[in-house]
């Protein structure tokens, strides 16, 4: 199998990991939309949507009124990078050389290379691959061939696994490809089509002086990609080493206390690897080798994927008092098994449920019985011209369930002085060098502005010049200068 590749093509991935996920839902209409509402647009149909003619790009709420049978739900970023690790895992064992592809979902390039000596044959290695997926209940298509678009576009086309002996058999079947079948961009599609360019032999039949002038630059990559010039060489993923810890134990043990002991450190252990990759622990298999040379092999799973030691380690506790030990324990084994860390997990307020807020509301009743009603307030945004008057703090009476909102740049957050605190004197015109938060602080190095913020006339005249500055310690600070009072004055500092 020397110089020849494979191609999955898990169809549809977020239709099938919605139906993993609801294994209750595969004899009934079901799609995937962008968003859980009524006016949500639906992505993905199965056969049995497609029977009720509900189509891809309706709304939700239209797929509801033909099917009330329709069941629908939201497949996160997050599910579909969840997947794609647990496919690419599912392949090492049958390959070292994965590569998932970037630009489609689903879509996975498997070096075949070297293997000739393992297998029987490559059929039992297509088939292979197929079932190594289908044990995590995701279904391919594979076709090996020996180039990447061939084995792509033959999966795309195909409803079973395909096997090309030579490079002219490929490409023989890849001339009688439709065109329809690649999945392209649809007013692409539909030109080609009108001109009777039906096959991928059709289109690559066509002089390439006239494509991008004719069909615009995707014609020219999928031109170029049938022609075997827009690929790059394998890029396969690098493999990832199992998440394991272990402990050899001097003598054998069999007291349930002293064994969770020796498994505490172990478990902090797996869980500083998990974070370094940044993943949270769903399945801990434990193997517990006696004296005697036998094995015990027991395996815990949090409700949620979790880095909680405390709440893991009760689990394995749990477990280990069913367990009958013979012989004492001479070695402990760990191996975790993760998953990336969702967005969810990685807010700061994520349990909303009504018993979390309502014990939020007991710690507030405290503070304020302590300090007085007064002391809980919370800032409220105003539309005014000074910056001091951009906001307001207000008494805090309920507690409101936060909602998270994605951010693709962090922003700084600027701490405002309120009131501004007065600086020493200096020149107004050159702030540089100056010690105005201290010795410790150093000097100012960098500094920018002014910026002038002037207005003020219906009551008292305001003229401000705006600096940021950078002390030597790297602290960052909002100054300005009033002119009308003529002193210095620190507003904020920048974090």
């Amino acid at each position: 199998m020397s110089n020849t590749l494979a191609c999955a093509n898990i169809a549809a991935l977020p239709l099938q990991i919605l139906l993993r996920a609801h294994p209750d839902w595969h004899q009934q209409p079901v799609a995937v939309v962008d968003k859980d509402k009524p006016q949500g647009i639906i992505l993905w149909v199965n056969k049995a949507a497609q029977s009720q003619r509900i189509l891809s790009g309706m709304r939700y709420a239209q797929g509801l009124s033909l099917s009330r049978e329709l069941r629908g739900g939201v497949v996160s970023e997050h599910d579909i990078a969840t997947a794609t690790r647990q496919v690419q895992k599912a392949l090492w064992g049958m390959s070292p050389r994965v590569e998932p592809c970037t630009d489609e979902d689903g879509i996975f390039w498997i070096d075949a290379g070297g293997l000739e000596h393992v297998y029987p044959s490559q059929k039992d290695w297509v088939f292979g691959i197929a079932k190594a997926l289908e044990e995590i209940d995701l279904k391919a298509i594979v076709s090996l061939g020996h180039s990447r678009f061939g084995t792509y576009a033959a999966s795309k086309s195909s409803h079973t696994h395909l096997i090309f002996k030579t490079q002219k058999e490929e490409d023989a079947h890849l001339q009688k490809i439709p065109i329809v079948a690649l999945g392209i961009e649809p007013n692409l599609r539909d030109t080609l089509l009108k001109l009777g360019i039906q096959t991928v032999g059709q289109f690559c039949s066509l002089p390439v002086e006239s494509i991008q002038k004719r069909f615009g630059a995707e014609a020219l990559t999928l031109y170029s990609m049938a022609q075997g010039k827009g690929w790059a060489p394998l890029q396969p993923v690098p493999i990832e080493e199992p998440i394991v810890s272990q402990l050899l134990l001097e003598f054998p043990e069999s007291i349930h206390a002293r064994i969770m002991i020796h498994l505490d450190p172990l478990l902090h252990s797996l869980i500083q690897q998990l974070m370094q990759r940044n993943e949270v622990l769903s399945t801990l298999n434990i193997k517990l080798t006696l004296d005697n040379k036998d094995t015990i092999q027991e395996r815990v799973a949090p409700a949620i994927p979790t880095l909680d030691s405390a709440q893991i380690l009760s689990l394995v506790s749990l477990r280990l008092e069913k367990c009958m030990l013979p012989e004492g324990v001479v070695e402990i084994l760990l191996h975790a098994q993760g998953v990336t860390i969702s967005h969810d997990q990685l807010t700061l307020f994520n349990d909303t449920s009504h018993e979390a807020i309502k014990d939020a509301e007991h710690a507030l009743a405290k503070i304020r019985a302590g300090l007085g009603h007064s002391s809980v307030v919370h800032a409220k945004r105003y539309e005014g011209h000074l910056p001091e008057a951009q906001y307001k703090w207000e008494l805090f009476d309920k507690v409101v369930p936060p909602e998270s909102v994605s951010v693709a740049t962090p922003s700084l957050t600027r701490r405002i002085f309120s009131p501004p605190k007065q600086l020493p004197p200096c020149d107004r015109r050159d702030p540089d060098g100056w010690l105005l938060a201290g010795i410790h602080e150093g000097p100012v190095e960098e500094v920018i502005g002014p910026h002038n913020l002037s207005g003020g006339w219906w009551r008292k005249s305001i003229s401000r010049d705006y600096h940021f500055v950078r002390t030597r310690s790297g602290k960052w600070l909002w100054i300005y200068y009033d002119k009308n009072r003529r002193r210095w004055f620190l507003h904020g500092e920048v974090q």
